[in-house]
């Protein structure tokens, strides 16, 4: 057999090489010039300053939670339910900086996220003690059934589709709580008042009552007490509190 000649490489014209080589020139400054306008248009977060007695001010709040929640362990206390009136309203009235995880998380379970934000709670041991670590941030009582009635009928909404919507028909009340045997509003304001059996269910059902309070009460600390008061139990004074921010 005849020995195979050997293969040879296409050549590339000079010219090819040249214009290939200008081209991924051109894309590489076109690449760098777009990332640059976007860290113009979007710039990384900026560091935000704090100051020294931001710091020292949170630790504080830190050190009276934990020695408030290390008192309640030691001293442990059985509060009385009085089980004919076993409904508390719950407002957060105190912002929540710098404070344990432990009320981080209360404040969670509660669904009081946001400042002037309420909610009903059935009293039990438990919740009783979950109010107790969260006092010093919220102001709770037992509510009529006046208050009740008011802030179902004002600022009562539910969650449809990600979207807060009134409650305003008794259709959609049927459909959410019919098979529990709510029909309709005033069914749902019983069961929450009286905290029936189904209460959990009609208490998920309503999205956390948002308070209308003025502008200065959340800006000038001498307005905010005068409007809404200090932190902690007003007991049957809470209806005077719900009307005035419902």
């Amino acid at each position: 057999m005849e020995a195979t000649e050997s293969r040879k490489l296409p050549r590339v014209p000079e010219n090819l090489l040249k214009k290939r080589k200008k081209y991924q020139g051109l894309k590489a400054a076109e690449a760098k010039r777009a990332l640059e306008e976007k860290r113009k248009t979007q710039p990384g977060k900026k560091l935000k300053f704090k100051r020294l007695e931001t710091f020292v001010r949170n630790s504080k709040r830190k050190l009276r939670d934990d020695c408030r929640l290390r008192r309640m362990e030691i001293y442990k206390k059985k509060v009385p339910v009085n089980a004919t009136r076993g409904l508390a309203f719950v407002a957060r009235v105190a912002n929540i900086e710098g404070i344990s995880q432990t009320v981080l998380r209360t404040i969670k379970i509660l669904r009081l996220g946001k400042i002037f934000s309420g909610v009903f709670v059935k009293l039990t041991p438990s919740s009783l003690k979950m109010i107790q670590i969260i006092e010093p941030y919220v102001a709770w009582g037992i509510p009529n059934l006046k208050s009740v009635r008011e802030l179902i009928l004002k600022r009562g909404q539910f969650k449809k589709k990600g979207r807060r919507m009134a409650v305003t028909d008794n259709n959609v009340i049927e459909e959410q709580l019919g098979k529990y045997g709510i029909i309709c509003l005033e069914d749902l304001i019983h069961e929450l008042y009286t905290t029936g059996e189904h209460f959990s269910e009609v208490n998920k059902f309503l999205c956390p009552f948002l308070l209308s309070v003025s502008r200065h009460a959340a800006i000038n600390r001498k307005g905010y007490r005068t409007e809404v008061g200090d932190p902690g139990n007003r007991g049957t004074a809470i209806n005077q509190l719900i009307r005035q921010l419902n």
